[in-house]
């Protein structure tokens, strides 16, 4: 069946980051997003959205993007290969929380095309814990299972079994986080890839905002202030070593304070860490070194 066109995906991906934008403005309810847009050598740009807050939000980034032109030989797209010529366009959101018991908060959606004839959607959303709560693991998780049941193309099983293998730190033996669901080169039905795809970017907002909300006014101290900043390190280390997306956007031109922008503001590396037996920190680690957990089933 024929996919949306071109218009019809950029007007999504600018949708989905003006409601984020808005919803994410109310509940920090001290900053709002500066807007930069920026255009990319070679065809196409795009309008980054960042808040810097003293609120419960210390730094969020809100991308949109639309980028075409040329292949680059270095590309790392597999599909790119077979064309000359690529186009892409997206949505990326990250939120990096100021208290440590509030998850960092990471979803993409993106549509891409070459002139050989592909064209595909990919995607996801995940969580990445400071202090576990199962409560907002599994909430988190029951809400994507939701959104997949109301389309046939969609496959929560799978896409869970993916971002749990796709989120993960080789060189740590750890996991990202609790994961989420994370799609890529999805081509069969692009009618009914894009009927999910909306439905997931409109949700985004109620997936993890309530989240936010019931954590932003939990106590918390220095020593947890450092732990938050330990494992904002491992968030760095993976978007700058791993990410498919990261690369990506470099190789192909785009704007590098716009790439590098889903980056913590504080971050640390300590080569001392041994979080106690017993620990709320202890619980993280052996959670995040262990076997993947199907949250959607837990019960709590």
């Amino acid at each position: 069946m024929t996919g949306p066109s071109r218009a019809e995906v950029e007007h999504l991906m600018t949708e989905v980051q003006e409601s984020f934008c808005a919803a994410t403005e109310e509940l920090d309810g001290a900053g709002r997003f500066t807007t930069e847009p920026w255009e990319r050598p070679g065809g196409g740009g795009g309008v980054t959205r960042i808040l810097r807050s003293e609120g419960p939000v210390e730094k969020a980034a809100v991308n949109v993007s639309a980028v075409w032109g040329p292949t680059p030989d270095r590309l790392s797209e597999s599909m790119a290969a077979a064309g000359r010529h690529f186009y892409a366009t997206g949505v990326s959101i990250i939120v990096h929380p100021r208290n440590p018991h509030a998850p960092t908060f990471h979803a993409n959606l993106r549509y891409f095309e070459t002139d050989a004839g592909a064209a595909w959607f990919g995607g996801g959303a995940d969580l990445t814990p400071v202090y576990l709560s199962r409560r907002d693991a599994v909430e988190f998780h029951r809400g994507l299972a939701e959104v997949c049941a109301r389309h046939p193309v969609a496959d929560y099983p799978t896409w869970k079994r993916q971002c749990d293998e796709y989120f993960f730190l080789p060189h740590r033996g750890e996991a990202r986080g609790v994961g989420g669901i994370f799609f890529d080169h999805e081509a069969d039905d692009l009618a009914a890839l894009w009927r999910f795809v909306g439905d997931l970017g409109r949700s985004l907002t109620s997936l993890y905002l309530p989240v936010l909300a019931r954590r932003v006014d939990t106590p918390y101290g220095e020593a947890e202030t450092v732990w938050q900043e330990r494992r904002r390190g491992r968030y760095v280390e993976f978007n700058l070593v791993w990410d498919r997306g990261t690369r990506f956007g470099l190789e192909t031109g785009g704007r590098t304070e716009s790439i590098l922008a889903s980056l913590p503001p504080r971050a640390r590396w300590d080569s001392d860490e041994d979080p106690p037996e017993g620990s709320p920190e202890r619980e993280l680690l052996d959670l995040l070194r262990g076997d993947p957990v199907d949250w959607a089933s837990v019960s709590i």
